[in-house]
């Protein structure tokens, strides 16, 4: 089953400006289309599972915390950095 992904506010903000900062911003593009992309199938077996719940996927150059509804059938990124 896929998953619908979205993103916070705040995730959007940070991956504006981390793609207007990037030397290369089709890397930042190419790295968020494949970060989502793989979210949408089985969230659960990817990244790192965090004390809070939340997971951590990194895709150089990005970093993704993110949050996993399972009844909803919803991946909600909750933040977003840059890893050079």
């Amino acid at each position: 089953m896929r998953f619908t992904v979205v993103s916070t506010p705040l995730a959007n903000h940070q991956l504006a400006d981390i793609w207007l900062r990037a030397a290369n911003p089709q890397d930042v593009t190419d790295a968020s289309d494949r970060i989502e992309a793989a979210l949408r199938n089985d969230p659960d077996r990817l990244g790192e599972l965090r004390r809070d719940g939340r997971r951590v996927i990194v895709l150089q150059p990005l970093s993704v915390t993110f949050e996993i509804s399972v009844d909803d059938r919803r991946v909600t990124i909750v933040s977003i950095r840059y890893r050079p």
